[in-house]
């Protein structure tokens, strides 16, 4: 396992930014916002122009790219051509990881199984492991319905992020049921009332979910995912979060 960091860490940023915040906090892998909204990259501008998002993927001032989370407005066919240019991008920068969100509360069971086949088998073909987000408001918020969907779904995992088990409806509940299909984790501090405290102030037990994901084989990313807080210094909970998890590994 290693210490990565979200670009979302810094979304009013673009990658080159990015890139120096990071650099400048000693961090050595990133996990990149591919997003219609909101990403330092879009999955339209990846589809539209392949080579100028590949050439911007590869200066990345010595990190590692260790992911892509992808977020994708487009429907229909285009929806899975994003998809498919995406998983091009993450082949051809020789990143293994891409996160996808789950669909939301509500949405037919049915519909989402043959939305996550169709993902699945793109992303195989083109040698990418394709993990749905574990998220409050999404099918996902229930660990339970979580591993029903990656049982149904060949080659489907899960990028797990806690704190939506610890703050929201499961609130606190047991999750140990996800850990054999983690593919990816995001990780910041949390309680039960708030989604985002600072480091240390939370709920979430790093050093036991390091020993389960451990005894599972997960040699992957930790994803630093913190967002910026008024009146808290930012830099220092991302330095701060690094320095804990790096101690534990």
């Amino acid at each position: 396992m290693f210490v990565s960091a979200s670009s979302e860490c810094f979304g009013d940023l673009s990658l080159q930014g990015v890139l120096e915040r990071l650099v400048d906090l000693e961090y050595t892998n990133i996990e990149i916002a591919v997003h219609e909204r909101g990403g330092q990259l879009k999955p339209s501008e990846v589809l539209a122009d392949p080579d100028t998002v590949l050439a911007i993927c590869r200066e990345t001032k010595r990190l590692n790219i260790s992911g892509y989370s992808v977020d994708i407005d487009a429907e229909g066919e285009e929806y899975y051509q994003q998809f498919e240019a995406c998983c091009r991008l993450a082949k051809a920068t020789k990143v293994v990881s891409l996160t996808m969100p789950a669909a939301e509360i509500g949405t037919p069971f049915n519909a989402e199984i043959e939305r996550l086949q169709r993902l699945a088998a793109i992303a195989t073909r083109e040698g990418v492991l394709e993990s749905i987000k574990t998220e409050t408001g999404k099918i996902t918020q229930d660990p339970d319905t979580a591993v029903v969907l990656c049982d149904n779904v060949k080659g489907l995992g899960l990028t797990l992020d806690p704190s939506h088990y610890i703050y929201g409806p499961h609130a606190g509940g047991s999750f140990d049921q996800v850990i054999k299909y983690v593919y990816n984790v995001h990780l910041r501090d949390t309680t039960k009332d708030k989604l985002q405290v600072r480091v240390g102030q939370g709920e979430v037990e790093y050093s036991r979910l390091i020993n389960q994901l451990a005894k599972v084989k997960y040699h992957r990313a930790l994803v630093v995912h913190m967002t910026e807080t008024e009146g808290v210094d930012h830099a220092a909970e991302m330095r701060k979060m690094r320095l804990l998890l790096e101690s534990m590994l």
